[in-house]
């Protein structure tokens, strides 16, 4: 009876972590997840020597800034075109594409020390300043898991997805941490040096993903909306030789009627087979005018809490925490291993969650408290302290991505799911380059503090402007499922009445 019970608990408990959607989901999911592991893996490395290495380089905090600034910048010209046209030309491509670049920028990184070279590879190439998610990656993989997902399984999916990529960061700084004080403190290795260490790994692990990205199946190419202008019986050379032939037959005969004969009941016209024409798939996407709607809300509430995630982007609250509380790296490395994994385990109850009350809700609910934390984390001048609430503003910070993917990929079309979300990557990173250069300024004239203070204001608005525009909001699924089962009632309607 004990085993029974034990066995029915850790069904429960499988079904709300999502671990049996998992675990079900194809190899195209798995191999998606892989790929964003590795990414963040290579991101979070970086993050936390980034800012660390330019200032080693001599360049100042404005600079700096600026380099966030133009990386991002350069970003949103890269992404919105690659993301564009994604599903035309195909997304395993793009990603494959977006590796090369990615390992490409680490090398440059690694060899060279001068500012505006290293601009422009950050530009052309992949450099995540933040540690967020950077470049066409992320659009084209969450399109791809909301159309290899049943519905009722995608919060599930996206809240591995998420939790595997932070898991990924987390590792990736800690490791990073580690590497940089142990070569410093054992081999006596220059800080410079060891930070181009970090970038030749950063440039492996580019070579990895582009590897991973052609084990992806034709599966995860778009399905594109058919042009109906194609729907027509099509048939080879052939065929359509015959059937000009009895075209022409049945006019000689018509020529040799009988003019007085009487008028033939009309008959159904016969569908005609035409020479087969060559298919050729725009590479345009396609936007209903509904979405557009939606699309204009999402990216103005979206494009707030960006702009306030690029005030206080990770690379600028490691250097925070390294030039007032003295932190070496191995110690930043842990404290930031600590905030990711605590927001990978939020994001599984986030899942649990958004079953329950829905997907704005929790958005909503769980991301308002850390918008508090975030702005408390400058004030204290003990250092613990100030980890407390950087601790509690990662418990809460991440919970609303799962959910927010699940969401956006609800309320538009599937066709249109990669470009509405290439799109809307698009305005979140234009928005998101502005915030470092003014951090770099505050920075520089020791007003730091006020970063926190706005990005939080910032974050509470967005977050009760979500509520106000989206509560009650149809998903197009909802809407397909209200009109099946009204279909549903009204032939049973029909069928009573005919009983009847």
């Amino acid at each position: 009876m004990a085993t029974l019970r034990a066995k029915s608990w850790l069904s429960r408990l499988s079904d709300e972590l999502g671990v049996k959607s998992m675990v079900n989901s194809s190899i195209d999911v798995k191999y998606l997840c892989l790929q964003r592991f590795v990414r963040l893996f290579a991101y979070g490395s970086s993050t936390l020597i980034l800012v660390l290495y330019l200032s080693s380089l001599h360049i100042s905090d404005s600079h700096i800034g600026l380099f966030m600034t133009l990386t991002l910048l350069g970003d949103v010209v890269i992404s919105f075109v690659l993301t564009l046209f994604a599903d035309g030309l195909g997304r395993r491509k793009i990603l494959a594409f977006g590796a090369a670049m990615m390992s490409a920028s680490g090398v440059v990184f690694a060899l060279s020390g001068n500012y505006w070279v290293l601009v422009v590879a950050s530009i052309i190439g992949v450099i995540s300043p933040s540690g967020n998610e950077i470049g066409p990656f992320r659009a084209i993989e969450e399109s791809t898991l909301a159309q290899l997902t049943p519905s009722q399984n995608r919060s599930d999916v996206f809240a591995w997805y998420t939790l595997i990529g932070t898991a990924g960061s987390a590792l990736g700084t800690i490791s990073c941490g580690w590497i940089t004080e142990s070569l410093q403190d054992h081999q006596g290795w220059s800080p410079t040096r060891t930070y181009r260490v970090i970038f030749w790994i950063y440039a492996m692990l580019g070579l990895i993903k582009f590897a991973l990205s052609f084990l992806l199946s034709t599966a995860c190419e778009a399905d594109l909306p058919r042009d109906p202008r194609n729907d027509i019986p099509e048939a080879n050379d052939e065929d359509a030789r015959d059937a000009e032939g009895l075209l022409h037959e049945n006019e000689d005969e018509d020529e040799h009627d009988d003019t007085n004969s009487l008028p033939m009941t009309p008959k159904s016209p016969t569908p005609l087979l035409l020479p087969k024409k060559s298919k050729k798939k725009s590479i345009w996407p396609e936007i209903s005018r509904s979405t557009r709607t939606i699309l204009m809300k999402l990216c103005l509430l979206f494009a707030i809490d960006s702009g306030a995630s690029g005030l206080v982007p990770a690379s600028w609250v490691t250097y925070f925490f390294k030039t007032k509380f003295s932190l070496a790296e191995g110690k930043l490395g842990t404290l930031f291993f600590t905030t990711s994994i605590i927001q990978s385990l939020a994001n599984l109850v986030a899942s649990s969650i958004s079953k329950r009350i829905g997907l704005l809700k929790t958005m909503v609910f769980t991301h308002l408290p850390s918008a508090l934390w975030l702005s408390l984390i400058p004030l204290p001048s003990n250092v613990y302290l100030a980890e407390t609430f950087l601790v509690l503003r990662s418990s809460t910070s991440s919970m609303d991505q799962a959910p927010r993917q699940a969401f956006l990929a609800a309320v538009v079309l599937p066709h249109e799911r990669t470009a509405v979300m290439g799109v809307v990557n698009v305005v979140k990173t234009l928005s998101q380059s502005v915030g470092p250069s003014v951090t770099g300024w505050l920075a520089g004239v020791g007003k730091f503090w006020i970063a926190f203070l706005a990005a939080g204001c910032m974050k509470a608005c967005y977050d009760l402007g979500m509520l106000a525009m989206f509560v009650g909001h149809r998903t197009e699924e909802d809407g397909k499922a209200g009109r099946e089962r009204e279909s549903e009632s009204e032939s049973a309607s029909r069928a009573g009445g005919q009983v009847a």
